[in-house]
């Protein structure tokens, strides 16, 4: 008997490890905006890979623009307990407070799409693209369409994004390489469509020569055209940044001139994965790059396929 009831014990013992220890993943993400086209398909792209993975869960929420109510997400995910943060940042040069929460409780802390203007330690990573090279990469197309001559206003992000200082040092640095193309404006229309409505009304209500407008995200371009179309104002060129659905219908139509490609996809996957890989312990790249790419009318036919939600 004393046998019998060693052994069933010790088959309990052996059973334990795999019962234990097989545990959930439970990933918090606190996004900037819920109601932005390129977040959303961001979003999505986590939610999708996450369901791939038998063991993944994640709790979206939504900052709705207020690096307040995302410092208290992040405290809401530590207090839970959660075994890895995801971030897209409100405010890319706000994210101390944030960083030092998820330190402190030791919880890996992945930054998606948009970069923290602050030295990363152990245990955190960004996946996302490098933001001036979009802007340089829109600017070098752009200038080839202006045939090199022309007066150029740029719509500006949200003056707290490092997309929207990035983008925009990347068009500057290619207009000082051409002495005939002059920067007349900028303004920013906070990467939202009606916003640059606003903003391109107010351009063109001012009577200056405008032949480019060059945006940093597509949004804020589709904005724009919507506003020269209302003026029946023809000729402009007109270029964005990230690829949306969207934006490849208005190049299909001819009124965007071009847009670089943002893998939106590709970032949200690869920020989910690299929770995983930081969660196991597994060593990942301080900062895990994605790839632009230019789209224009002769190219944005292969670019669909990469926005399926």
């Amino acid at each position: 008997m004393k046998l019998k009831k060693l052994i069933v014990t010790s088959l309990l013992v052996c059973t334990l490890p795999t019962t234990v220890l097989a545990k959930d993943i439970k990933i918090g993400v606190s996004m900037a905006y819920f109601d932005d086209n390129f977040l959303t398909i961001l979003r999505q792209s986590m939610q999708n890979k996450m369901k791939q993975e038998d063991d993944v869960s994640g709790q979206f929420e939504d900052a709705k623009g207020d690096i307040a109510q995302q410092v208290q997400q992040v405290e809401n995910f530590v207090s839970q307990g959660v075994d890895a943060i995801i971030l897209n940042p409100v405010d890319t040069q706000g994210v101390k407070p944030m960083i030092k929460l998820a330190q402190d409780a030791k919880i890996p802390l992945v930054f998606v799409n948009r970069r923290p203007e602050a030295t990363l330690p152990a245990g955190m990573a960004y996946v996302g693209s490098d933001s001036k090279l979009a802007g340089k990469l829109q600017m070098e197309e752009l200038a080839k369409l202006m045939n090199g001559k022309g007066n150029v206003m740029i719509l500006l992000g949200e003056l707290s994004s490092e997309a929207t200082r990035d983008r925009t040092r990347g068009v500057e640095d290619v207009v000082v390489k051409y002495p005939d193309i002059h920067v007349i404006d900028k303004q920013t229309a906070k990467f939202f469509r009606k916003e640059a409505v606003d903003v391109t009304t107010d351009w063109l209500l001012s009577g200056q020569q405008i032949d480019a407008i060059v945006s940093n995200n597509d949004e804020m371009a589709i904005g724009a055209i919507l506003a020269l179309k209302q003026a029946k104002k023809n000729g402009v060129l007109v270029a964005g940044i990230d690829g949306t659905p969207d934006a490849l219908e208005f190049i299909k139509k001819g009124d965007l001139s071009l847009s670089i490609f943002q893998d939106a996809k590709g970032q949200g996957e690869g920020a989910v994965q690299t929770a995983i890989q930081l969660i196991k312990g597994e060593k990942v790249e301080s900062s895990v790059m994605v790839p632009y790419q230019l789209i224009t009318k002769a190219n944005y036919q292969s670019f669909g396929d990469n926005n399926d939600k």
